[in-house]
């Protein structure tokens, strides 16, 4: 090394010792395209969605129960002070919630002045997939939740990407009152 003291020397020398020692290394030959989705279950069943559909995540807020709404809406929470729908998709899809109180999340959707929050049983984390792993052909997923389900990633296990779009304009879930 030189007897330079001056940072950018420094970080030259650095730069020249580095290259030496990478020699030999073996280099990434292919730089696979990777999907990125938050995954959270429902019941038995996992599932994925596009980080662009979830807008905020949330513990389960303290909430307001509702008259007259069908038995999937929890309630409307007030969020920073806004007003936000909590909706139980377990119960929109016919089965009861199994999660822990701690364990449950809402997903909070805020797109097309649609401002939702979706409790789930268990949030996940991030998922990441190759893109190349993708099939729109859908492995067997109840009937319930087939309209909402676009495809899936298939590897070590078969993950179900879930569409909220979908869910967001089906009749059905928009049809909160009794």
């Amino acid at each position: 090394m030189s007897e330079s003291n001056h940072p950018f020397d420094l970080l030259l020398q650095l730069t020249g010792l580095c290259r030496q020692q990478a020699t030999g290394l073996p280099a990434q030959d292919v730089v696979s395209e990777t999907w990125s989705g938050v995954g959270f279950r429902l019941g038995d069943q996992t599932l994925i969605a596009a980080m662009g559909e979830v807008s905020e995540i949330l513990h389960e807020p303290r909430y307001t129960a509702l008259p007259r709404v069908k038995s999937w809406v929890r309630g409307v929470a007030n969020v920073r002070g806004r007003l936000l729908p909590i909706i139980d998709l377990g119960r929109f899809f016919g089965s009861a919630s199994s999660g822990s109180r701690k364990q449950r999340r809402v997903l909070v959707l805020d797109r097309d002045g649609l401002f939702v929050g979706l409790l789930v049983d268990e949030l996940l984390g991030m998922q990441h997939f190759p893109v190349s792993t993708f099939t729109a052909e859908v492995p067997s997923v109840a009937p319930e939740l087939s309209p909402f389900v676009v495809g899936a990633y298939v590897g070590q296990q078969t993950s179900l990407v879930f569409n909220f779009r979908a869910l967001a304009r089906d009749q059905a879930f928009l049809d909160v009152a009794i």
